[in-house]
């Protein structure tokens, strides 16, 4: 049970996030292009990257904390279903060469950040 409520709270949590960092990068680029979800899912990814280090190859903290930030907070961080449904999007609008670089600036740019969140943590940086 305590999973379950650790897994909720971490989802509330996380989608309040999405939203504000979401909205702040509208606010600053404009919505001519899916900035909002390239920003969450950058940082989702350097986030994940660096409690994957602290949680699985460290061993902290409890499992409920685990499920709070990888499952709960970082699963409703993240927001693949949104950037498939914006590069959908995109294409229908005719749009396809902006759909193609939000393809590949999220691809990259989240296994980059993923990446160098493992790093961070790995080398101290936590």
């Amino acid at each position: 049970m305590l999973q379950l409520i650790a897994v909720a709270a971490g989802g509330a949590t996380g989608a309040v996030l999405r939203f504000w960092c979401s909205a702040a990068a509208h606010m600053l680029a404009g919505k001519g292009f899916p900035y909002g979800t390239l920003a969450v899912n950058v940082t989702g990814s350097l986030c994940i990257g660096m409690v994957y280090v602290l949680v699985v190859e460290r061993g902290m903290p409890a499992q409920e904390w685990r499920h709070f930030l990888m499952t709960g907070l970082l699963g409703a961080f993240t927001t693949f279903s949104t950037f498939s449904i914006e590069t959908i999007r995109l294409v229908e609008a005719g749009h396809a060469v902006k759909a193609g670089l939000n393809i590949a600036l999220s691809v990259v740019a989240c296994l980059f950040a993923c990446w160098c969140g493992i790093l961070l943590a790995r080398q101290g940086g936590l």
